[in-house]
């Protein structure tokens, strides 16, 4: 809302976000798609993409991408930075599970600092219902994130964000993202062992975990029996940004009990085990 106008051409993960596109659509952007790598986007077909069409902006989750959960080693960070700095990108990085992530590269933010929009906020780190989110840019770009900031809310709630101050204050952040990363390493050891053979994708400290499937598999069909489990997990299409959408499911691991997500996992292989041999 701040940095960009109907009709303009934002870079996007071929697999990002569902609320990127949910955002694109509301404010009439035009989101075009990057392939995706083992370690991440496409770089050089966003030069091509910039070459070929007046690219504004790339969204980007360089630390724990959601939902593929991978960290973007420095090198490419700084080759993105480079083609955003010669195409007058701006980049706008979402690090809202970046805290899973132990010894990280540098945030695009300080590799390019006068170039990217940081968000990020507490809702994931601490708790959903801390809905304290926060944006760093360059003082050129302060203006207006302050005036799209006041145009949707008005005023910041005093009482969540006291308690948000308070808690960054006191270590009590700090203290639970150390034992969120250690419960989800837990809990992707638990999806490792209980889904052992099944091709996955993700990082061994986040709260999800993507789950390829077979080229003929019926994704939709799959998700339909998990939900008569009272299992939910989610296809591709909602993370999909190209018309071609991969056949493929999104666990969630961070949501139940341990006992619980193993009965889930269980639910969930013997479901894309009967699809396979349907």
């Amino acid at each position: 809302m701040a940095l960009l106008r109907p009709g303009d051409v934002v870079a996007v993960d071929a697999l990002t976000y569902p609320g990127c596109r949910v955002l694109a659509r509301t404010l009439g952007l035009d989101l075009a798609p990057l392939p995706v790598t083992a370690d991440g986007p496409d770089l050089d077909a966003l030069d091509r993409l910039c070459r070929r069409r007046r690219v504004r902006a790339v969204y980007a989750m360089p630390t724990l991408h959601n939902p593929l959960g991978w960290v973007l080693p420095v090198e490419r960070r700084r080759r993105l930075v480079e083609i955003a700095r010669q195409h007058g990108l701006t980049i706008i990085e979402d690090a809202s599970y970046a805290y899973l992530a132990e010894d990280a590269p540098p945030p695009l933010a300080m590799l390019a600092p006068e170039a990217t929009v940081y968000v990020s906020g507490l809702s994931k780190s601490v708790a959903t219902g801390l809905r304290v989110g926060f944006v760093a840019a360059s003082p050129a770009l302060v203006p207006a994130l302050e005036s799209a900031i006041r145009s949707t809310t008005w005023n910041t709630p005093a009482l969540t964000a006291a308690i948000a101050r308070r808690w960054l204050d006191d270590g009590t952040v700090e203290s639970l993202e150390v034992r969120k990363r250690e419960d989800a390493r837990q809990r992707q050891a638990l999806a490792s062992e209980v889904l052992a053979g099944l091709p996955w994708i993700g990082h061994p400290s986040s709260y999800f975990r993507w789950l390829p499937l077979a080229p003929d598999s019926r994704p939709d069909r799959i998700v339909a029996a998990l939900a008569r489990r009272r299992v939910a997990v989610a296809t591709a299409e909602p993370f999909a940004t190209t018309p071609a959408v991969p056949q493929a499911l999104r666990l969630a691991l961070g949501s139940v009990g341990h006992a619980e997500l193993r009965d889930g996992l269980t639910a969930v292989r013997q479901e894309v085990e009967r699809d396979v041999f349907r």
